[in-house]
Parts: structure tokens; sequence; C-alpha cells
């Protein structure tokens, strides 16, 4: 029996995933005044890869969050898990926001930041498990896709929210105030929301209750699902950090400004929120793998000609072009992804080892993204660099969604 689920508790369910995407949305377009604050060093492009690499640092607890976590949510419930995982990703944000900089407490201050990522990612690990697993038993059969993509939905609304903060501070604020303090107002903004979805996720009705498992049923006869949700989520995230590494890409390769490099994550929101809406639905019609393919397909060919084009003419409307045609056409693609890798794993399983090769695929692919793409341009003095990894991140990534078997109920009738 389907639980009675309203509103306030998908919203609910929901907002520790939103509160991560504002927090990593905001952490990316301040990657280089955090760099100055905690990475100072003489060469800028050291002082970037050092907060770029903090960044990615969180990505490490993501996996033992997730496993950890997810046997919460698997054995007493979705509930209980979600409300640690937001409880641990407030203490993160919060200490980020109010760490003293280097130049105050000395080593101490880098020491403290990376410390906050490694608590955040374990809080992260275990959300989206557990969020996705809670939207996907609340829905009925023939609306999952719209449910589940919620999780995705959120991060854009997040991920909008985000980038109107930090385009407003950008122009309200000078270059030396934004770096001194401005970004910390981000945080402590988004630090804000947190008793509120506190207190809504601890009334939430729980949706787990007997076990769907089969005999002897376990990781083992699931496995090529979740070898293949691992390469096809890998491919979704290298293209979704590609698209918040952008901000810094257009500050620090093409040499625009603060705030038109803002505005790109804001167009990203935009497209994030309508497109996962959109595929859930899609998903629900035409099944999942049209949906998850063939966007896959249309953006391994167009990323090289795009980014040939932003080079040529470095300017907002560029760069805000190539971050909407981007976004729409990964988040198409990875709504239906993950509908499908929930949908072919029993309630027993479910929040655990979806967390967990979420959370392998986000720290192994999505977390070294900006670092590797970063790092690419700097060897290989092209511009191109970010675009051609995507590329190829993407044609793995449609391999995966080929095998992957069709789950929709739309399909199995």
């Amino acid at each position: 029996m389907l639980p009675q689920v309203t509103r306030r508790h998908v919203v609910a369910a929901v907002a520790g995933n939103a509160l991560e995407f504002y927090d990593f949305t905001a952490y990316t377009f301040f990657a280089i005044q955090i760099g100055h604050a905690f990475f100072p060093s003489k060469s800028e492009f050291v002082s970037l890869m050092l907060s770029l690499g903090t960044f990615g640092a969180g990505f490490i607890g993501r996996p033992v969050g997730a496993i950890v976590i997810g046997a919460l949510a698997d054995r007493r419930g979705r509930r209980p898990a979600m409300v640690l995982s937001f409880a641990l990703m407030g203490v993160g944000i919060l200490a980020l926001a109010l760490t003293p900089a280097f130049a105050t407490i000395g080593i101490a201050a880098p020491l403290i930041v990376i410390a906050t990522r490694l608590v955040q990612g374990f809080a992260l690990g275990g959300q989206v498990g557990s969020a996705t697993a809670y939207l996907f038993e609340a829905a009925k059969p023939e609306t999952r896709g719209v449910y589940a993509t919620l999780q995705y939905a959120s991060q854009g609304l997040a991920a909008l929210l985000g980038g109107s903060v930090g385009l407003v501070l950008a122009n309200v604020m000078s270059a030396d105030d934004l770096g001194a303090f401005g970004w910390r107002i981000a945080f402590l903004l988004g630090a804000a929301v947190l008793p509120f979805g506190f207190v809504l996720q601890r009334n939430l009705p729980e949706t787990l209750h007997a076990p769907e498992a089969a005999p002897g049923e376990g990781l083992r006869e699931h496995l090529r699902v979740i070898v293949l949700g691992l390469f096809a989520l890998g491919s979704s995230t290298i293209a979704v950090y590609t698209l918040y590494y952008l901000p810094t890409y257009a500050q620090s390769v093409l040499h625009m400004r603060a705030g038109i490099a803002s505005a790109s994550g804001m167009v990203f929101g935009a497209c994030n929120l309508i497109f996962a809406l959109l595929s859930g639905w899609l998903s629900d019609r035409l099944g999942r793998k049209p949906v998850t393919i063939w966007p896959r397909v249309a953006l391994s060919l167009i990323v090289v000609p795009l980014f040939l084009w932003l080079g040529a003419h470095p300017d907002g409307a560029a760069l805000l072009t190539v971050s909407a045609v981007v976004a729409a056409l990964a988040t198409l693609s990875s709504g239906a992804n993950l509908v499908a890798i929930a949908e072919s794993l029993p309630a027993h399983l479910r929040s655990g080892v979806l967390g967990t090769v979420y959370a392998f695929a986000i720290a192994g692919f999505g977390g070294s993204a900006q670092v590797i793409e970063a790092g690419l341009v700097h060897a290989t003095g092209s511009a191109l660099a970010p675009a051609w990894y995507l590329t190829g991140a993407t044609a793995v990534g449609v391999v995966a969604m080929l095998l992957m078997p069709e789950t929709a109920p739309v399909k199995q009738r």
C-alpha cells in the first residue's frame, strides 16, 4: 500500500539533495576566492587546483556514506537515513562558511575545510539512495519516472538559486570584498534552510515495509545492473561537473568576468529543473532506454563544436548557449537512467545499492572531472580539452545504456 505522500513530504525528501547542489554550485562559483582564502600561493594555478582538489575530496566520503547510511535505510527505513544525512550536511556547510582564512589560523584552515568536505561527502553518499528510493516507492508504477526525477529537478532548482546568489554577489561587491567575505554569504544563505528541512524530514511517512527479496537474492543477481549503472552514471556525472566547471573555465581560461560566468550556472539550473521532469515524464510513456540513449548520442556529437564556437566567441551569449544545450541533453538522459537503476533493484537492496553505485560514479568520475579538465587545459594548452574528455565519457555512457535492461512498466505491458 502506498503511503499518503503530500507535496510537503516531497519537498522534505528532496531538501537534502537540493542543499547539496546549492552548496556545490556555490563552491564552484567561488572556487577561485576559496582558493585564495584557504590555499594561498604565488601561483594562481596552484591555488585553484588546491581549491578544486578540496572540492573533489568531498567525494571520497561518498561511497562510505552510501554503504553505511544506505544499509540503515534498507533495514530501518528511508526516513531515519534521510534525517541523519541532512543533519550531517548542515554541519558541513556551516563549518565551511565559518572557518577563518589561512591568514588568520594558518594550516588549521585548509585542514578544517577538507574535513568539512569529507563529512558532507559521507552525508550525501547516503542521501541520494535514500531519497530516490523514498520517492520511487511513494509513486504509482506509471508515475515512478516523474517522482524519482524530482531528485534531479531539485538539483536544478538549487543550482538556479545558487547561480542567482553568485551573480548578485559578483555584481554588487568589489573583487576584494567578494574574496574576503562575500563568498561566505552564499553558504550562510544556504544554511538558513537547515531548520525547516530538518523539521519536515522528521515527519515523513515511511515507504519501506515488507522486503521484496526472493530467497537467497543478493548482490550477485544484480551485478550486471550495478556495473552498467556505474558507467552510465559516471558518464552523466562527468557532464554535470563539466557544467559546474564552466564558471571557473570561463574566468581562468577564457578570461571572462565573474558575473557572466556565474550566469552560466543559472542557465544550467533552469535547464536541469525543466529537463529532469521532462525526462521522467517521457520515460514513463516511452520507456527508460530511448530517453537515456538518444540525448547522449546527440551530446557526444555536438560538444566539441560547441566548445570551438565558445573559444572563438568568448562572450556571455555563447557561454550561456553552451551551458543550456549541454545541460538540456545531459539532464534529459540522466533522469531516466537513475529511474532505470532504481527500478531494477528490490526494496531490500534499493537504497544501499543505488546510493553506492551513484557514490562511486560521483567519486570516481564526477569528483575528479574538474581537476582533470583543468589539468588537461594546463598540460595541453588547449581550451578544447574539457570537450574531448566529455565526448569520450559520453560515448562510454551510451554503450552502458544500450546494455541496460528496459524496466518501464509501459514496456512490460
